[in-house]
């Protein structure tokens, strides 16, 4: 559930991660209309590839495939590796078990940092009211 918020992407990047692992188990509900599903699926990449852009990191996503609950749950599987720019190096099927070795090579995440200087440049002086669960709590 983490992967969907970008704090958690952010403070590990400012940790000195190259790369964020991501291994997951989501899909859908076999009863959803399958636009819904596709969109479900582009919203999970999207927001991974984001985490890759915005901290200047690799990132790993892992999903399951196969099915649950007597066949009410889909798995989607597509997991699948992205550079600091958003790139997919690889993609994987989304219906088959899957082993895989992807070369990463960090001797570029400089490069991706320095190209795009998101960590240098943050605005951390405005970001108090994100400490709070809603902006207008005292």
């Amino acid at each position: 559930w983490d992967q969907w918020y970008p704090e958690a992407a952010r403070i590990t990047s400012l940790m000195g991660a190259e790369i964020l692992f991501y291994p997951t188990a989501i899909g859908w509900a076999t009863s959803q209309d399958p636009a819904t599903n596709t969109e479900q699926y582009g919203a999970w990449q999207t927001i991974q590839r984001s985490h890759a852009v915005a901290n200047g990191v690799h990132v790993v996503s892992v999903n399951r495939v196969g099915m649950e609950q007597n066949g009410a749950m889909q798995f989607w599987g597509g997991s699948f590796v992205s550079n600091p720019f958003g790139s997919i190096l690889y993609q994987g099927t989304h219906d088959q078990e899957e082993i895989k070795v992807i070369d990463i090579d960090l001797s570029k995440t400089d490069h991706y940092r320095t190209h795009w200087p998101f960590l240098r440049d943050r605005r951390i002086d405005s970001y108090d009211p994100i400490t709070k669960r809603y902006v207008d709590e005292s």
